[in-house]
């Protein structure tokens, strides 16, 4: 059995940025069934809510940090006309082969556009966004890497950070690899779900990360399935 008493540092398949071909799309259309099923849609569409209901802005502009197959971005899309918001939506990933799978994913949306960026490089560094927002993506970096992120994300984002990510859990453990095992058709899934868990966050490593970046203004909230919610209000 793993020792989830601290964050795993093994490499998961969809680190790889030149990963490419069928079992791209198979693991992004995967996820975004997890995603819708699990609950961890309704948990960054909440946070949304909570960033609005103290920025109130005729137009944004919203990036999704490894934006997978764009299906967030999507449905973020949809609220903001609902509340007769203007988007701006921008979604960014290291992967050249995960982002067009999203243009095409995507292409009857035409206020969402895509960056293939790495998030630690200078062009990223010259971006500005009203709201960011990272959904099963922070837990692929170091407590080092995620400090310096934060920090300036905090700089460059004018009204709020939305965090959706995982806890590190032995049933979460168990069951994802359970659950991947027996239904999943992609070796990434099958491999990489049980992992990001093991890569997940206690409430005390997120809390560390957070004062270490200078962040202390926000809320944790865990959420089922063992999610966490973090919504950082930047207020600017």
């Amino acid at each position: 059995m793993p020792d989830l008493s601290k964050r795993s540092e093994a490499i998961e398949i969809m680190d790889d940025l030149n990963a490419s071909g069928p079992i791209i799309g198979q693991t992004l259309r995967e996820l975004e069934f997890i995603n819708k099923w699990l609950g961890g849609n309704a948990i960054t569409l909440n946070g949304l809510e909570k960033i609005l209901s103290s920025c109130s802005k005729p137009a944004i502009t919203v990036a999704d940090l490894g934006c997978g197959g764009g299906d967030l971005l999507m449905l973020i899309g949809r609220e903001l006309k609902k509340k007769k918001i203007t988007g701006n939506l921008v979604g960014i990933d290291a992967n050249p082969h995960i982002i067009a799978y999203a243009q095409n994913h995507t292409a009857s949306d035409a206020t969402i556009t895509y960056k293939a960026l790495n998030i630690f490089s200078d062009d990223f560094r010259q971006l500005k966004f009203d709201i960011v927002f990272a959904t099963l993506f922070f837990h692929h970096f170091t407590r080092e890497q995620l400090i310096d992120l934060f920090a300036h994300l905090k700089r460059v984002t004018s009204c709020g950070i939305v965090v959706n990510d995982l806890h590190r859990h032995p049933l979460a453990y168990h069951s994802i690899r359970l659950l991947t095992s027996v239904f999943s058709k992609s070796e990434m899934v099958k491999n990489d779900a049980p992992v990001s868990v093991h890569r997940g966050f206690s409430r005390k490593e997120l809390k560390e990360i957070l004062d270490a970046a200078g962040i202390s203004s926000y809320s944790l909230t865990w959420k089922w399935a063992f999610r966490w919610q973090l919504v950082i209000p930047t207020g600017k």
